[in-house]
């Protein structure tokens, strides 16, 4: 059966603007905020999470409750209903989204290290998390070389989560570029996490500290630092990491009120901590933390005839999270 020129046209249109709006970069993100609803359409059911608008046409940002996947779309594309935070937890209560948010609020009486700190037990690999704190100095790209290098044959792409707060990326455009290249290319698969905009951080006890500083306005440092992301082209995931892995009770709330997942570490390599199986490693890419990098370079090392045999993997945070509370 041969389709017509027109309809064909209108095939190619679609695929093309599916295409753009994956890979868009939204400039003049308006009306962000945060707006949990049911998302429907025809098989699938979804949550949103935030509502914008950009170039006249309002967009959502979207995650599936089963498989922690986050998408931006076209509001248009879906029936939806309004739902209450708590209402949206009572609704998916058996789905991988929820029961991460009930386990990270679990331990949301830490000070420090709140949230998943441990993705994937008795599995022969380790979760890999990246922090981007602000810092004038380049990218550790050495980094993300390494894990490619090391992974090319077993893992392709290679999958990670990158903590990105807004500074940073206000002032390594070059960097986020090359990093976006390494996810276009293939070569790695990079999950976005939020890790604020501003990132401040001052002399005070950790109680005052980081995010718990009087004064901090919580909508500035996620909501901001999402739309940020999305003017670069970022899609944002539902996870969020505290700067200095630091919080209390009313904070960790607070932040799984916007719908997001504290991800910890129990093994942030430049304090000495040692990975286990299923760890959640932690390490700091913006050039602040040479223990870190080496630590880890050295980790891979150790690792690499395990690697070449599939017997140490990398795993995807949204996977083994699913695969935890399947």
């Amino acid at each position: 059966m041969k389709l017509s020129r027109s309809l064909l046209l209108t095939i190619v249109y679609i695929c093309f603007f599916c295409i753009q709006i994956f890979a868009q970069n939204f400039d003049d993100v308006k009306r962000y905020k945060v707006n949990f609803a049911l998302a429907s359409r025809t098989d699938e059911k979804l949550i949103a999470l935030r509502s914008f608008s950009s170039n006249n046409q309002k967009y959502l940002l979207l995650v599936n409750p089963e498989t922690l996947d986050t998408k931006v779309d076209l509001a248009t594309n879906y029936t939806t209903s309004s739902l209450q935070f708590q209402n949206m937890l009572a609704i998916f209560k058996n789905t991988a989204y929820v029961k991460s948010l009930e386990a990270a609020a679990a331990k949301d009486l830490q000070l420090q290290n709140a949230g998943i700190d441990h993705a994937i037990p008795n599995e022969k690999g380790i979760t890999l998390t990246i922090d981007l704190c602000p810092s004038h100095k380049a990218l550790d790209r050495i980094i993300f070389q390494s894990v490619f290098d090391e992974f090319k044959k077993t893992e392709l792409p290679a999958p990670l989560a990158v903590s990105v707060s807004g500074k940073w990326m206000l002032k390594h455009q070059d960097d986020l570029n090359w990093l976006k290249s390494l996810v276009d290319k293939k070569d790695l698969n990079i999950t976005w996490v939020n890790h604020t905009y501003n990132h401040e951080v001052n002399k005070l006890p950790l109680a005052e500290n980081f995010l718990l500083a009087p004064g901090t306005n919580l909508d500035v440092e996620v909501l901001e630092n999402e739309k940020l992301m999305l003017k670069n082209g970022l899609i944002p995931s539902v996870f969020f990491r505290f700067p200095g892995l630091v919080s209390d009770k009313a904070i960790v709330e607070k932040i799984e009120a916007y719908g997001l997942i504290p991800v910890g570490s129990d093994a942030w390599l430049a304090k000495g901590q040692q990975p286990n199986a299923g760890s959640i490693v932690l390490i700091h890419g913006n050039g602040n933390e040479e223990i870190g990098v080496k630590d880890f370079i050295q980790l891979l090392r150790t690792k690499q005839a395990d690697v070449e045999n599939k017997q140490w993997l990398l795993f995807d945070l949204r996977q083994g999270l699913e695969k935890e509370f399947e």
